[in-house]
């Protein structure tokens, strides 16, 4: 087995063992509600670099607390990971349970930050929600987080 092989084999096993990735691999249902308990990590392979990493979604829906309308938005995150990092499949279905949700554009950004803070506790964290423009008025809510004791 090559060693990059071996590498994966042992961080898989140990990563297992720590805390299971309950989504990856399994069929299921979307949530109807947010909840940072749908949200999965592992283990860095790197924890000693700072490197980024970029999640995109063009498909994010929720609902106006006011009107019950749709709001539509792309959602980027932006991470430096410490010792976790976010599993995709998780953040797929906790994106889709906003779907039903009321709130406000800038609850919803800075409620994702929030919640994908206290799953990985990344060095460095930046949320952002583009909304589609409504009555002709677009809104983008930025949300950044930096661990203390951290400077660029």
């Amino acid at each position: 087995m090559p060693l990059s092989g071996a590498i994966m084999k042992k961080q898989t096993a140990k990563s297992s063992a720590k805390a299971p990735l309950r989504l990856l691999g399994k069929a299921s249902a979307l949530p109807t509600e947010p909840s940072r308990q749908i949200l999965d990590s592992f283990p860095n392979s790197h924890p000693g670099r700072d490197y980024t990493i970029f999640l995109e979604t063009e498909d994010f829906s929720s609902v106006c607390p006011v009107t019950g309308q749709p709001d539509y938005a792309e959602i980027s995150i932006e991470y430096v990971p410490a010792a976790r990092c976010i599993e995709t499949k998780s953040l797929k279905y906790y994106l889709a349970s906003f779907r039903n949700t009321p709130a406000f554009n800038e609850q919803i950004v800075n409620r994702i930050l929030e919640d994908l803070i206290a799953t990985c506790s990344p060095k460095r964290m930046t949320v952002r929600g583009a909304f589609a423009s409504r009555g002709g008025l677009s809104l983008t809510v930025e949300a950044t987080h930096e661990a203390r004791g951290r400077k660029r």
